[in-house]
């Protein structure tokens, strides 16, 4: 079962408890994936899925900072909720040695010496790390490594 089919089922299964949070959560994503297909007339692999809720996952944390700058109780709990849904779908994240690790062998392997060379490494990672691990995180491990 590929992971587009695993959210519809979870959709199709939270119309059924009437777990309107939790439909509309699931709906969101759906949504955003429907439009990625529409925009690029592709269909979606499991690491493109991957990539959407990573960025939704992303977009929740940088409204709930949001939200409590402004003493929003209500909205940073929904925001935090959505996240919780949509980390169900993620694999499982790894650990900073394992980050760490990666780093190194993408370092190694594409031969980058300096700050100059980043992008290299980082092309590297991107796909091996994508969803696993922050790429925030690791971009700034990356460059402490480098400099």
């Amino acid at each position: 079962m590929t992971l587009k089919e695993r959210i519809t089922e979870d959709m199709k299964a939270a119309m059924r408890a009437k777990d309107s949070q939790r439909l509309s959560a699931v709906r969101l994503l759906l949504a955003a994936m429907k439009q990625k297909e529409v925009d690029e007339r592709v269909e979606l692999t499991d690491a493109d899925v991957l990539s959407i809720i990573d960025k939704m996952v992303k977009q929740r944390r940088e409204s709930i900072a949001q939200y409590e700058k402004a003493a929003r109780a209500d909205l940073v709990a929904q925001e935090q909720f959505e996240i919780g849904v949509l980390s169900a779908y993620l694999p499982q994240q790894m650990t900073e040695a394992e980050v760490a690790e990666a780093v190194a062998a993408a370092v190694a392997e594409s031969g980058a010496a300096s700050v100059k060379d980043m992008g290299k490494a980082m092309a590297l990672l991107k796909p091996r790390l994508a969803g696993k691990a922050d790429m925030g995180k690791v971009s700034a491990l990356l460059k402490s490594k480098l400099t």
